[in-house]
């Protein structure tokens, strides 16, 4: 009777974790965006929401000037500089990296999922980052560059390994990062989705 009183509380747990973390993150950000852009609006016109609401006009517009040609001129000159820097480099192209993993959608970062064979009975979810790396460092031809992400966290190893240790899978991009990232807790659905991937 205790194990499956026991057993109740921990599927309880996992069916309202999940759904109180994201409730929780939403108000983090929410209150986070109103309480440092509420300063800036006259007291007059402001009523609870209208930071998140300036927030996401902010967003709008900034989305607009970074595909203006002089908005992209100076972000470039921007990125130059931060390259230069010494420990700031490190961490702008960290927080860069991170960035570009998320956004799975760059698929010209993200060109394919693959099956990586690490032993005959070991396989592990990988994405195909650069076909041209293992030509320039190794000197190898059929050496390809595969990032494969850590579980759970934003991290991983790019590894350069031969093409034929690579399966394609048949998989989009967001659905494979998800298996990856949760550890392979997904659900079927996730493999039901229809293909989305470059060669």
């Amino acid at each position: 009777m205790l194990k499956k009183i026991m057993l109740l509380v921990v599927q309880g747990l996992l069916a309202v974790v999940p759904i109180t973390l994201t409730i929780y993150a939403l108000y983090w950000l929410i209150t986070s965006v109103e309480r440092t852009l509420t300063p800036i609006i006259p007291a007059q016109y402001y009523f609870p929401g209208l930071g998140v609401v300036t927030g996401i006009v902010l967003l709008f517009f900034a989305g607009l000037l970074v595909n203006a040609y002089v908005i992209k001129v100076l972000l470039r000159w921007g990125e130059r500089l931060f390259e230069r820097i010494p420990l700031v480099k490190t961490f702008y192209g960290a927080i860069q990296d991170a960035v570009n993993l998320i956004n799975v959608g760059k698929q010209q970062k993200m060109q394919s999922v693959v099956s990586v064979q690490i032993s005959d009975s070991i396989h592990l979810i990988g994405f195909v980052t650069n076909i041209e790396g293992g030509k320039t460092l190794f000197k190898d031809e059929e050496k390809i560059g595969v990032y494969i992400p850590l579980s759970y966290q934003i991290g991983g190893y790019t590894l350069y390994i031969d093409r034929s240790k690579v399966t394609p899978l048949d998989i989009d991009v967001e659905s494979a990062m998800r298996i990856a990232l949760t550890g392979g807790s997904q659900s079927k659905s996730d493999f039901d989705k229809p293909e989305s991937k470059t060669d």
